[in-house]
C-alpha cells in the first residue's frame, strides 16, 4: 500500500451493499458479514483493522440491517473518530454516530443533566491543571512544573479506575504504580480538587465518564431511552479501555449483544492512564459464543519490517504476549532495518537530519517521513538539525487543522471568494480550481516556495500548502467542480476532522504516533534507561516499553532506522548502552537471556526503590513523616555524611543549569534533593533514581551530568549544556 493519491482521497461511492465488500480479503470480509451478536477482531497493526470495522457498518447499514441512527462507534481520540466518519461517509453510511466515549458520554449528559438533575450542567474544565495546582497549594504541597503534571495525571489514572481519594495510596501499593510524589500527599491535592469543583460547580472530562453511568445506573427511564436510541455499538482499540469505559459500555448495551469490538493486546501502551487490554483477552469468557476474527496479513509494511516487529515480540513476555498476532507481510520486499550507532546525541540528531534529506532527494515526500522518540524533551535537538539541513517538520500534537488560525481565516477567503463568484477580481486570471485557490490564499500568506527556516511562519506556510495541495487532488478527482464544491468538502471534512496532509517531517513520541503510519521511520534515542525508559521497574512496565517500540516498528512501510548515542554531549562519557529489546534481533548483538536478565554485554537494570510502606531513618531507624526527612531518609536532627564540597559542586552546577534554563534553582532539584545526592554519591543512573526527588524526567535532563559530577569529573564544553 502507498501513500493515498487523489484516487483514494475523492473515491466513489459503492453503488451497492455488496459493492462495499469489494476489494477486502476473505478476513476482512467476514468481519464485515459477521453483522449479528458479539464479535472480536483481534487486528495486528497494519492489518486494515479500521477498513474493516468501517465496511462492516457501511455493508449492515447499505443492506437494510443496521439503521445508521442506531449505531454507536466510539474510540478514543477525535482524530480516529473522525478518520472513522470520514470513511464511512465515503462509503454512503454518513448517518452513523463515530465519536470517543467522552463525546459520546458528554452528549447523553447535556441532554438528560435537566431530566435527571435539574438545572444546568455544571462547567467543564477545559484543563484541570490550573485547578490540581490550587488545590496543592491549599495542601501547601510544593510541585514544580513537571511534578503539577504527573500529579493530575494520577488524579485522572485514579478517576478512570474508579478509585477515590481516600482509597488512593492502597490502589497505588496493590497495582505496584510508581507514584511521582508520596501516594498520601497526592490523596491529599487529589481529595481538594475534588472539594474546589464542587465549590465552584464545575466538572472535569473523566467526571462526564462518571457522572453519565450514575445517571443510567439510577435512572432506568433514562437507560431505556438511550438503549432504545443505540442498539449496536463498535469500538475500536479496545486495548485502550479503562475500567470505567468499559463500564459505561455496559450500561450502554444493557445485557444485548450487538457488540463488535477490535483490538490488539500487544499495542495496549496506555495503561499508565488505566487501560487495560483484559477486557479484550476476556472477551471470549464473557461472550462465549462470540464471533472471533483474527486479522494478521500486514499490508503496510514489508516483509523486513514484519520480520523485526515479530522478531521483538517473539522476546516478550506476560498475558498479552502470550496472545500476540505473528503478522504475515502482503508486500513486496524492501530494504532491510538499519542499525546505527553514535557517538552522541547531536551526532545523532544530525546523522538523521542527513538521512531524511537523502531520502527526500531520492523521492520520499517529507511528510511521508517520522521521527519518533521515547520523551517530547528529545525533539528539540531534532528540530534544530532538520532546520540547519534545511528540511520542513512539524510537530505531532499540536492544534488540530481545521482549528488553525490560519486555516480559518483561508476558509473565511474561501467561502467569500465562492460567493463573490467573477465579481472577485481575485479570481481574473484564474481558469481553473486549483488556479482559484492559490490565487486566494496568496492573500493569506501562501507562496509558491517556503519561507526560510522553521518556525510559526513555516508552520502557517505549510497548512496553507497542505489546502492547495488539497485542491488540486481535489480538482483531480472532480475535473467539474468548483470553488463552491471545494468549500462544501472543506466544511465536511472539518465536521469529521478529516485533515488534509501538512507536507513536513513528523516529530513525535512514540505514544503520539500510535494509529499512524509513514513511507520512513526513524527510532532514535533506543538506549538503556529510555528505552525502556528508567522509571519502567516492574516486569510488566518493561514489557509494555517493549510493546512501545513495537508500535513505533509498525508504523514503517518501507525504510525503517533504529539509531542510540553512547553519550548524551560531545566529550562525554561513552557510558549508554543500546536497548536491550534490540538484543538478538540487531547485527552482532547476543539473543535476549532469560526474562529480567537485563541486556547482552552486562547492561543490568538500575536498583528498584521500594516506596510502600513506611520510611525509616538510615542513621536511628525512627518512622520518618516529615516530606524533607523522607527525601533524605534520615532525620533531621541525626548527622549527616554528606560530602561537603560535593554539594558546593552541585550547587554551582544548578545556578548555571538554572539560568540556562530561565528557571529558579529549585526547579533544576531543590536544596534538599541535592544534600541526598551528596550524602548518598550514586554511581549509576539506577542508585541516582532511587533517590527522592529525581522522577523520570529529572534523570532524562539532568542524570549525566549529576554522575559525572558525582564522579569528581569536570563538564566541559558542551557537556554542561542542555
Amino acid at each position: 500500500m502507498t501513500s493515498a493519491t487523489h484516487s483514494s482521497l475523492f473515491p466513489q461511492v459503492p453503488d451497492s451493499a455488496d459493492a462495499v465488500l469489494d476489494g477486502l480479503d476473505p478476513e476482512q470480509r467476514e468481519v464485515a458479514t459477521a453483522l449479528h451478536g458479539p464479535v472480536c477482531v483481534l487486528a495486528g497493526a497494519g492489518t486494515g483493522k479500521t477498513r474493516a470495522i468501517t465496511h462492516r457498518i457501511a455493508y449492515g447499514v447499505r443492506a437494510g440491517i443496521l439503521p445508521p441512527a442506531s449505531v454507536l462507534a466510539v474510540t478514543f481520540t477525535n482524530r480516529a473518530a473522525g478518520e472513522m466518519r470520514g470513511r464511512l461517509r465515503q462509503l454512503g453510511a454518513g448517518g452513523v454516530q463515530a465519536r470517543t466515549f467522552h463525546s459520546a458520554a458528554l452528549r447523553q449528559l447535556q441532554y438528560f443533566w435537566p431530566k435527571a438533575v435539574g438545572g444546568d450542567l455544571p462547567r467543564l474544565l477545559d484543563r484541570k491543571i490550573q485547578l490540581v495546582a490550587e488545590a496543592a497549594a491549599r495542601c501547601r504541597i510544593r510541585l514544580d512544573r513537571n511534578e503539577l503534571r504527573d500529579v493530575t495525571s494520577e488524579i485522572e489514572w485514579a478517576k478512570v479506575t474508579q478509585t477515590v481519594p481516600a482509597d488512593y495510596p492502597a490502589a497505588v501499593a496493590k497495582s505496584s504504580r510508581d507514584a511521582p510524589r508520596d501516594p498520601a500527599e497526592i490523596s491529599q491535592v487529589y481529595g481538594t480538587y475534588e472539594q474546589l469543583k464542587r465549590d465552584r460547580a464545575a466538572i472535569d472530562f473523566e467526571d462526564v465518564l462518571l457522572l453519565t453511568v450514575g445517571i443510567l445506573q439510577d435512572r432506568q427511564d433514562i437507560a431505556d431511552l438511550v438503549r432504545r436510541q443505540y442498539q449496536h455499538f463498535v469500538v475500536d482499540e479496545y486495548q485502550d479501555v479503562s475500567p470505567l469505559q468499559q463500564r459505561l459500555l455496559e450500561l450502554w448495551l444493557g445485557g444485548r449483544e450487538s457488540l463488535c469490538v477490535v483490538g490488539d493486546a500487544s499495542q495496549t501502551i496506555y495503561s499508565f492512564t488505566g487501560a487495560t487490554p483484559d477486557h479484550l483477552l476476556d472477551f471470549r469468557t464473557r461472550h462465549p459464543g462470540a464471533t472471533v476474527v483474527k486479522l494478521v496479513r500486514d499490508y503496510r509494511s514489508t516483509p523486513q519490517v514484519v520480520h523485526l516487529a515479530n522478531g521483538l515480540l517473539g522476546q516478550a513476555s506476560g498475558r498479552a504476549a502470550e496472545h500476540r498476532l505473528e503478522l504475515v507481510s502482503q508486500r513486496d520486499a524492501g530494504p532491510e532495518p538499519a542499525y546505527t550507532e553514535y557517538a552522541d546525541e547531536p551526532s545523532e540528531a544530525e546523522g538523521t537530519a542527513r538521512r531524511i534529506r537523502d531520502l527526500i532527494a531520492a523521492g520520499v515526500p517529507a511528510g511521508e517521513i517520522a521521527v519518533l522518540y521515547r520523551v517530547n524533551a528529545q525533539s528539540e535537538v531534532y528540530e534544530q538539525a532538520l532546520a540547519d539541513a534545511g528540511v520542513p517538520y512539524q510537530l505531532r500534537g499540536a492544534e488540530r487543522f481545521f482549528e488553525r488560525q490560519e486555516v480559518r481565516e483561508a476558509g473565511v477567503a474561501l467561502r467569500g471568494a465562492a460567493r463573490a463568484g467573477s465579481n472577485d477580481s481575485l479570481l481574473d486570471d484564474a481558469g481553473d480550481l486549483p488556479s482559484q485557490v492559490r490565487a486566494v490564499l496568496s492573500t493569506k500568506g501562501w507562496t509558491t516556495e517556503p519561507p526560510a527556516g522553521s518556525g510559526a511562519v513555516r508552520d502557517r506556510w505549510e497548512s496553507l500548502a497542505a489546502l492547495v495541495r488539497l485542491a488540486e487532488d481535489f480538482a483531480r478527482a472532480r475535473p467539474s467542480a468548483g470553488l463552491g464544491d471545494l468549500v462544501a468538502e472543506l466544511d465536511e471534512r472539518a465536521a469529521a476532522q478529516h485533515a488534509p496532509t501538512v507536507q513536513g517531517v513528523t516529530l513525535a513520541s512514540l505514544h503520539s504516533a500510535k494509529g499512524l503510519e509513514w513511507d520512513a521511520v526513524f527510532l532514535v534515542g533506543l538506549t538503556e534507561g529510555m528505552m525502556p525508559i528508567t522509571y519502567a521497574k516492574t516486569d510488566e512496565q518493561v514489557e509494555e516499553e517493549r510493546r512501545l517500540l513495537y508500535v513505533g516498528v509498525t508504523r514503517a512501510r518501507l525504510h525503517l532506522s533504529l539509531s542510540w548515542a553512547l553519550s548524551r554531549s560531545p566529550g562525554g562519557r561513552a557510558s549508554r548502552r543500546p536497548s536491550r529489546f534490540l538484543n538478538g534481533l540487531r547485527p552482532g548483538s547476543a539473543a535476549a537471556g532469560p526474562r529480567g536478565a537485563g541486556g547482552a554485554g552486562g547492561v543490568e537494570r538500575g536498583g528498584r526503590r521500594k516506596r510502600r510502606g513506611p520510611v525509616l531513618c538510615r542513621v536511628c531507624g525512627k518512622t520518618l513523616t516529615e516530606a524533607g526527612e523522607m527525601k533524605l531518609m534520615r532525620c533531621e536532627d541525626c548527622p549527616s555524611d554528606m560530602d561537603e564540597a560535593l554539594y558546593e559542586r552541585l550547587r554551582e552546577w544548578r545556578s548555571e543549569r538554572a539560568k540556562e534554563l530561565g528557571q529558579p534553582a529549585y526547579c533544576v532539584f531543590t536544596d534538599k534533593t541535592l544534600m541526598a545526592i551528596a550524602e548518598a554519591v550514586p554511581d549509576s543512573e539506577g542508585e541516582l533514581a532511587g533517590i527522592s526527588g529525581v522522577g523520570g524526567r529529572k534523570l532524562e535532563r539532568f542524570g549525566t551530568d549529576v554522575l559525572a559530577i558525582c564522579a569528581g569529573e569536570e563538564l566541559v564544553g558542551d557537556d554542561a549544556e542542555d
